[in-house]
């Protein structure tokens, strides 16, 4: 069996668009995972059995005005409160 949470691939395509434009405190991996987390904890999950379906879900939502702005809307929220305090090794690093 398996599903799959198109959300992900919308939320990681749509952080990765957004990233240099957010002002992040750090963007190494482990920033951009909790952002992502963050996000899709807020988003409501679209999951699919057969992944062929994951483009028909993906159009829907890039299409989908509102929703579209919603989820950049819940992305900025999530990176401006990892940002605030970031808890990777990196960031510790360089400051």
């Amino acid at each position: 069996m398996g599903i799959h949470n198109v959300m992900e691939d919308v939320v990681r395509d749509t952080l990765l668009t957004y990233k240099n434009k957010m002002n992040l405190a750090c963007d190494c991996d482990r920033c951009l995972n909790d952002i992502m987390a963050l996000a899709l904890n807020e988003l409501p999950p679209r999951y699919v059995a057969n992944q062929s379906l994951s483009p028909y879900v993906r159009a829907a939502h890039e299409t989908d005005r509102q929703g579209a702005t919603n989820i950049i809307t819940v992305i900025a929220k999530s990176a401006a409160k990892v940002s605030a305090s970031p808890r990777c090794e990196t960031y510790a690093q360089k400051h």
